[in-house]
């Protein structure tokens, strides 16, 4: 059985993050049709992510953790949106 790129997101970021708060919405339904849209359903996502690992962290500190964590990923999908909570 394959995993969605939603799983693999999710499962990323609990493991590296042990976030207290995440969201993750694939939005690509919203994109069909325009640029970045490969056909998949999975190539738009929305984050939402909150964690103690962000304690005392910039808001942009937080963000580059999330998107190393989440480098491969951003190679397979057009956009990843992530909104960090502090």
């Amino acid at each position: 059985m394959m995993i969605s790129m939603q799983e693999t997101i999710e499962n990323k970021l609990i493991a590296e993050l042990s976030p207290t708060h995440l969201k993750v919405e694939n939005d690509s339904i919203k994109h069909k049709g325009h640029a970045g849209d490969d056909g998949s359903g999975e190539s738009h996502f929305l984050v939402a992510i909150s964690s103690d690992e962000f304690k005392g962290l910039s808001r942009a500190k937080c963000h580059t953790m999330v998107v190393k964590i989440l480098a491969n990923e951003f190679e397979a999908v057009h956009s990843i949106s992530i909104s960090v909570k502090l």
